[in-house]
């Protein structure tokens, strides 16, 4: 299900049959123009059309009422990453390309539940539901991670796939926040995202000892003796 700014509002006129879902629909256009923490619990209220005292019916604080939206979203984002990421078909190396350019697309279209994910301040740790859904999209990413690291070239130490797990999502995380995002926050770059992301990756993989280089077959077959890595001959 993906939540846009026009849903729900033909639900505001009146005392609503779904309360709930119009307050979240209220709180994520509030975050799309103020950010998720520049609107208080009253101004979601009122955006939804309703008194200030009916969110209490549903949501105990304006942080659970944010904390809803994040859970949504990573649920989205946690689809979005397992579909790019197909278990890793056809191969590792493509399969881990379109898992970047996924993460990249969430921020780009969704920058409100992108926001109230990572930028709203929450204690993630202190709310289970919310932990979960976050460590489930993760999930997906140190999946790719492990695939990667079973690639090392012959010689080469494995990198333990936690910490390029790690690494992985500090780089796309910040690409999308600084220039993948589809608001007003985004910074102008020469390049696309999903290039910057790759040439960062790239060179990431390179100091680890994996092969970067993209041959055509036939230079690729000539070289058969040599190690293959994630760039290399992918498995």
């Amino acid at each position: 299900m993906s939540w846009r700014k026009d849903q729900g509002r033909a639900e505001r006129g009146y005392h609503h049959g779904n309360l709930k879902e119009a307050l979240l629909q209220a709180a994520l256009d509030l975050i799309t123009k103020k950010g998720p923490a520049g609107f208080t619990f009253a101004d979601a209220a009122r955006m939804a059309g309703v008194s200030p005292a009916a969110p209490y019916r549903h949501f105990r604080d304006r942080d659970e009422l944010i904390a809803s939206i994040a859970q949504r979203g990573f649920e989205q984002f946690e689809s979005l990453l397992t579909q790019a990421w197909d278990d890793g078909r056809p191969d590792t190396v493509s399969a881990f390309e379109r898992v970047g350019k996924a993460y990249l697309a969430f921020a780009r279209e969704e920058p409100a539940f992108y926001s109230a994910m990572f930028e709203s301040g929450l204690p993630i740790d202190s709310n289970p539901t919310l932990m979960a859904a976050s460590e489930r999209a993760f999930a997906i990413i140190r999946a790719a991670a492990e695939r990667l690291a079973a690639l090392a070239p012959p010689g080469t130490p494995r990198p333990p796939a936690m910490m390029m797990a790690l690494h992985i999502w500090s780089m796309s995380h910040g690409v999308a926040s600084l220039f993948g995002r589809g608001d007003a926050a985004r910074r102008k770059l020469p390049m696309s995202p999903e290039e910057l992301l790759e040439a960062e990756v790239l060179i990431y993989l390179r100091g680890l000892g994996f092969r970067t280089d993209r041959r055509p077959a036939a230079t690729a077959a000539a070289d058969d003796d040599k190690p293959a890595g994630p760039w290399g001959k992918p498995k």
